[in-house]
């Protein structure tokens, strides 16, 4: 009998919704996985200790996990429109390059979102890391001059009073007329191309299970978030898409566009993050 693998996502909805049939146990002749779900930062940090057989991460991340990690080709995270929001306080500038010395609070500085931020603006100022769902508070009570938002916060970031001052992924589409590259997956090099090849196959099966039995996969996704089903709905019709079940020559394309503006960038991690 084949062991068990363990494996990791995040909470938010696109995720729930592609792994759910997986991690349930509702497919057929699919690898057996213990689940850990966690944010996306906390699994980019896991991923560079191993932690896990197969893990969701950043894009951001992947070239410096290359040696102990490969890159699946279904399960990901990519698209038009998908991108992260800087947002601020009503009244605030509009304008991208007055903020390139502000207070900016992040969801990670492994993130794909800082990474964007980093190609759009070279920010100077001090970079405050915190957990994706705490940003838009974190601006809204002025611990930060703007706030780089991703996953729902995208639909709810007015609710806090907050206003948009630049669609980062609106930005990548501009220049590159490719898709966004968010959220990889990824697994242990150390496992047997077949084996890799199975899981692949699984998640392909646990998406289209999804797509066959929503009602009973909504139950699941429900459990893992406190947003509405409005909001639920529109992020995984925003995430969730032909991407998440191969990358495509046009995914292949946005991924390498994605690797190597980074590199010719020479980007780093700020000395005023906390």
């Amino acid at each position: 009998m084949t062991s068990s693998l363990t494996l990791a996502y995040s909470p938010c909805p696109n995720d729930t919704y592609i792994f759910a049939a997986l991690a349930n146990g509702w497919l057929r002749d699919a690898p057996v996985v213990n689940v850990t779900l966690a944010d996306v930062e906390a699994l980019n940090r896991a991923a560079f200790e191993g932690t896990y057989d197969i893990t969701k991460v950043s894009y951001a991340a992947v070239p410096a996990l290359n040696s102990r990690y490969k890159l699946l080709r279904s399960g990901g995270a990519l698209g038009y429109n998908c991108g992260p929001l800087l947002v601020a306080r009503p009244g605030s500038s509009q304008r991208l390059a007055d903020f390139k010395t502000a207070t900016i609070a992040i969801p990670g500085v492994g993130t794909t979102a800082y990474l964007l931020l980093q190609m759009a603006l070279e920010p100077a100022g001090a970079m405050k890391e915190m957990r994706f769902d705490s940003i838009a508070t974190a601006v809204e009570r002025g611990e930060a001059d703007a706030g780089l938002i991703i996953h729902e916060a995208r639909f709810t970031f007015q609710d806090s009073g907050l206003v948009q001052v630049m669609d980062l992924g609106e930005w990548w589409h501009q220049q590159t007329q490719l898709p966004l590259p968010l959220g990889a997956i990824l697994a242990r090099r150390e496992l047997p191309d077949d084996r890799a090849a199975q899981i692949e196959s699984a998640i392909r099966a646990s998406l289209r299970f999804a797509r066959e039995n929503e009602d009973q996969v909504m139950n699941y996704v429900r459990c893992s978030t406190n947003e509405s089903d409005e909001v639920i709905r529109k992020h995984i019709a925003l995430y969730v898409n032909d991407f998440s079940d191969d990358l495509g020559p046009q995914g292949d394309a946005a991924v390498n566009e994605l690797f190597s503006r980074s590199r010719i960038r020479r980007l780093k991690e700020p000395a005023g993050h906390a």
